[in-house]
This record gives C-alpha cells, structure tokens and sequence, in this order.
C-alpha cells in the first residue's frame, strides 16, 4: 500500500497467482475507476512516471479539469481535479464505478442489505448514474448502460 501525491491511498503488486481483473465493464463488475483529488498535476504526473500510463488531457477549464488514463475504449480510469468541490478535510480517494442493468433498482437493495444511498440514480451523458456506501462505509458508485 502507498499514497499518491494527494494522499489517496493505493494497493499495487506485481501479478503472478493473483492476475487482476480478469472481467471488466460487464453487470456486476468494476466498469471504471475515478480518483478525486486536489493534486490534480502531480498526480497525473505520478500515475504517468510511476505505472506508465499514457494520460490523455480530457478537459482543462479551470472548473473542470480531467484526465483519463488512456484513451477512447482503452482508456480504464480518470483523474478529476476536485479542488473546487472535495469538503474541507476530505481526503483524496479512489472511487470504483460498478456496471449494472437497472441502477435504481440496485440502490433498493443497496439499501435493503443495509447500506446508505448517498444520490440517488440519475441520468448524465456517461449513462445513469449512482451512489451509495456499503454497510461498513465505503464508498462506491453505480453507472447503468
């Protein structure tokens, strides 16, 4: 385990027994991965120098600036400058995005497994989106689509 330039804590390894993620981006698995941050620069820098991934410079206005980790359907994760919304003393973190069918009904039995639904289901240009916790509370969000 390490910490990014943000302080966003990560687990890497070198895969042998344990390859990764053998399915992706299908119903019931990880679809994508988001790191809000308030290092926006040196974390881009970081995930490029550190794991080599070829960063691709979605949108640079200073109220929305975003980098995916690759490009197009290659791309697997993205880094958000968060400086403007993350709350006084919330940390940097990682955030996984699971795909599923119907994202409101997930967020039902979220709820009904006794995790917390922090904004329910709703439509953006990058599908139908959620978010909740889980009993223990950690953080996830849904994307239907």
């Amino acid at each position: 385990m390490v910490a990014d330039p943000g302080q966003a804590a990560i687990g890497i390894w070198e895969p042998r027994e344990v390859t990764g993620f053998e399915v992706r981006n299908e119903p019931g698995t990880a679809a994508w991965f988001e790191l809000h941050t308030r290092a926006y620069d040196q974390s881009v820098a970081f995930y490029r120098d550190v794991f080599g991934w070829e960063p691709h410079t979605m949108s640079d206005e200073p109220e929305f600036r975003y980098t995916t980790l690759g490009e197009g359907e290659a791309a697997l994760a993205g880094i958000m400058d968060s400086s403007n919304f993350l709350a006084e003393g919330e940390q940097a973190a990682w955030t996984v995005y699971f795909r599923v069918e119907d994202a409101d009904g997930t967020l039902e039995q979220v709820a009904a497994l006794g995790g917390t639904i922090e904004w329910a289901a709703k439509d953006t240009p990058y599908g139908r989106l959620a978010a909740a916790t889980d009993p223990t509370g950690t953080r996830f969000k849904l994307i239907q689509g």
